[in-house]
């Protein structure tokens, strides 16, 4: 699908507190939301990986350790970019259930910088770039994504807002998955 080549990230890392467990295994159908995740990526990029926190989740792909204590998504993005082999990574949270292929493939053909949503830094696409800013937030624990915005390049779309649902709670899960699955 991709005519740019493009390193999908898949975050992963998240402590999925008001979740209660952990979203990654949570289950759309016969898939987790990790699988999915994977999966759409896989049709969008010519490169994946899963980035998060090593040894908390047995997945059925390899795992990138974030190499870092911090815990938000600053801290994907920037160990992605780091291994990407590819200038443009975009970066997929594991609990948005409803990113398409084509927007993470407008997201990335987008890129300057950075893409972003209206709805914010994620699910965005990210330049090598944007790394050496990313990577100072990340060390002085300024973790803000959209903080780095206004040192960046960055490209807004305004894109259908239900592709940009994420599941914080099982109830998320089960509302936002309802079309996905059937009755």
């Amino acid at each position: 699908m991709a005519h740019l080549r493009l390193t999908g990230v898949l975050l992963v890392g998240g402590a999925s507190r008001r979740f209660g467990s952990p979203k990654a295994l949570a289950r759309i159908g016969d898939e987790t939301l990790a699988e999915r995740g994977w999966r759409i990526l896989g049709e969008a990029c010519h490169e994946r990986l899963a980035v998060g926190k090593a040894g908390e989740l047995e997945l059925p792909f390899p795992l990138l350790d974030d190499a870092t204590d911090v815990r938000a998504p600053i801290a994907g993005v920037v160990a992605g970019l780091r291994a990407a082999s590819n200038h443009v990574t975009v970066a997929l949270p594991v609990d948005c259930v409803h990113v398409t292929p084509e927007l993470l493939v407008e997201l990335g053909s987008a890129c300057r910088d950075a893409a972003v949503t209206q709805a914010g830094p994620l699910p965005g696409a990210w330049a090598k770039s944007a790394l050496p800013i990313l990577e100072r937030r990340l060390h002085s624990d300024d973790l803000s994504l959209k903080g780095a915005y206004e040192a960046l390049d960055v490209v807004r779309l305004h894109v259908e807002e239900s592709l940009l649902a994420d599941v914080d709670t099982p109830e998320d899960l089960a509302r936002l998955t309802a079309p996905l699955t059937g009755p």
